[in-house]
């Protein structure tokens, strides 16, 4: 059987080299390459050839949800399995409408790792369990789904960092924007969530499990 070769795309070498550890106990998963961001991340994939990435959804200079998209549109053959902190709820579903072939969380064991990255190098999706459950329930609850999962994705990363209580420009910092961009954004889904302010935006969030 021929190596998988991976690409890993974390902003904390801690958990780099944390994986690097847990996929040598396999002979047939070969770390070739590490990216501490999202545009590090695309430069290796330019210059090197790879089975497929690993990859963090929150890193700096461009997060993984936008890395992700540009992955789809250079290497659209090129399975992305999505390792986050973040709880399946959070981001799950918009990682996978933005073309990522798996998602697990942080807290997944060491042996479904290795079991998601063979299946998704395969060509084949991964979900865990729990998340073959949401989508089930997001596909026939659809025109019933919370004000929230109708956001775009930079609303809903405005909303989640609001939920946690940063500034806008904290936000803008964060996700690379101006403060005057954040504050579109900050417009945009207080008018898609009905909402007038960000008291209510963090009641939302904590009430709906999607601040940690």
């Amino acid at each position: 059987m021929s190596s998988i070769r991976i690409l890993i795309a974390d902003d904390h070498a801690i958990v780099r080299s944390g994986l690097r550890q847990i996929l040598s106990d396999s002979p047939d998963l070969v770390v070739t390459g590490e990216a501490g961001n999202g545009v590090d991340a695309m430069h290796k994939l330019r210059d090197g050839n790879f089975d497929l990435v690993l990859m963090d959804v929150s890193m700096p200079d461009r997060n993984g949800i936008d890395t992700l998209k540009l992955v789809r549109k250079e290497f659209p053959k090129l399975p992305v399995l999505v390792l986050s902190m973040h709880p399946e709820e959070q981001y799950a579903i918009r990682a996978l409408k933005a073309g990522a072939s798996g998602y697990l969380t942080k807290q997944s064991a060491p042996e479904q790792l290795v079991t998601a990255i063979r299946q998704v190098a395969c060509g084949k999706k991964y979900v865990s369990p729990s998340l073959a459950m949401e989508l089930a329930n997001a596909i026939t609850e659809d025109s019933e789904r919370p004000p929230h999962e109708k956001l775009s994705d930079r609303e809903y990363q405005t909303l989640v960092m609001i939920a946690s209580g940063k500034t806008l420009t904290q936000i803008g910092e964060e996700l690379n924007l101006s403060v005057k961009t954040v504050s579109v954004y900050r417009a945009r889904l207080l008018e898609k969530m009905r909402m007038k302010n960000n008291a209510e935006l963090t009641h939302y969030g904590l009430k709906h499990g999607l601040v940690d």
